[in-house]
């Protein structure tokens, strides 16, 4: 599998297609953060096609725009990445910090020792 990476604005464009699903240039514009020139999107969007990470299908006058790439993929490169780079290549030390977060609650650490259990588990 090779690696995804989105630099920040290319990122900011994926998470409002993964959200919505599909987009035309106009909705990405209207639903990011930062307000950006139409062409800027536009360029963004064609610049993701020429990577592979979004298709284009025609829509009346515009186009919509669909990911290619799924969240989860990208979100496996970056985390990969930021257990190279911060963690020195240790996922216990990457869910250490993860889990030391105090904004956690009780329910989602819960979810997550559930994952836990499961996944040994499915060692034994």
């Amino acid at each position: 599998m090779t690696d995804v990476h989105f630099p920040p604005r290319e990122l900011a464009v994926m998470s409002v297609l993964w959200r919505l699903g599909s987009a035309t240039v106009a909705d990405v514009r209207d639903a990011m953060e930062e307000d950006l020139a139409y062409t800027s999107v536009l360029s963004a969007l064609q610049t993701l096609e020429d990577k592979g990470y979004v298709r284009h299908e025609p829509e009346g006058r515009a186009y919509r725009y669909f990911p290619a790439v799924a969240a989860e993929r990208a979100g496996r490169s970056a985390l990969t990445r930021i257990k190279d780079a911060i963690f020195q290549g240790s996922a216990e030390r990457m869910f250490t910090q993860l889990v030391s977060d105090k904004q956690l609650g009780r329910e989602e650490l819960e979810r997550m020792r559930a994952l836990l259990d499961e996944r040994l588990g499915d060692d034994a």
